[in-house]
């Protein structure tokens, strides 16, 4: 379905037909990514009795029970509720789900022992684009990406600076494929995190970070419209679904 859109004065194109997921898919299996200590996911049919939530086995429906960790289990959408002593809920937060996103992809920088996305490093890739949130694709990039186990493994992050740029420009949705936008282990820092939601002073309870996201090297640097997709959780998290829609 051909769509046209106006935004901050341009006018787009789609086509709603044309969807591009870039979700992990959440499976109970050990080729599941699993971030933060934590074993795969199960998903399991509940079983009372002589009864089985399993055709298969035979039952007359299917019945799972899954239990699983949106941050560390595949791809979610969090607030700042993440790192705040009050409760906020996604749920609540997140109260629009069309947004113009930019595209970028970018080979994080060697810091010592550590890698790291800089605040140059996105200036260079989003080149003034005047967008509500940035998607970051990192490289090298692979199918690798949808079955790592992120855990003692110092993945790549962003500095706080970076951080603070996105904020600065009005990127109000950070969407990338990592475990998460700071460094693993940083003694409870989190300074991407308060830097991007500005937790010290006006804290941005509309603002959001996905991480976990997986875009394949088929899907080319550039504006897209993005349906920001999460289940009603009334969390800190919720698993997410963002999907790209190519805009001409």
């Amino acid at each position: 379905m051909q769509t046209t859109i106006v935004y901050r004065g341009k006018t787009y194109h789609t086509d709603l037909d044309d969807p591009i997921d870039i979700s992990m898919p959440l499976r109970a299996s050990e080729d599941n990514p699993v971030a933060w200590y934590l074993g795969a996911p199960e998903i399991t049919p509940v079983k009372e009795g002589s009864w089985t939530g399993s055709v298969a086995e035979g039952g007359a429906t299917n019945f799972n029970t899954i239990v699983f960790n949106p941050h560390a289990h595949g791809t979610h959408t969090e607030c700042a509720g993440h790192i705040t002593r009050e409760f906020y809920s996604i749920n609540t937060v997140l109260k629009k789900f069309f947004f113009i996103a930019e595209l970028i992809s970018v080979s994080p920088v060697q810091k010592g022992e550590d890698q790291c996305i800089t605040r140059q490093q996105l200036e260079d890739g989003m080149e003034g684009k005047n967008v509500e949130a940035i998607v970051i694709r990192t490289l090298p990039n692979g199918p690798e990406k949808l079955r790592r186990k992120y855990s003692h493994t110092n993945p790549p992050y962003l500095e706080e600076d970076a951080a603070r740029y996105l904020r600065d420009i009005g990127i109000k949705h950070l969407l990338i494929d990592l475990p998460s936008v700071d460094k693993e282990k940083d003694d409870g820092r989190l300074l991407a995190h308060k830097a991007f939601w500005d937790i010290e002073h006006n804290i941005r309870l509309d603002a959001t970070i996905t991480e976990l996201i997986f875009v394949p090297d088929g899907v080319q640097n550039g504006t897209y419209l993005l349906n920001l997709q999460i289940a009603s959780f009334e969390n800190d998290a919720s698993p997410g679904k963002p999907v790209l829609y190519k805009l001409k």
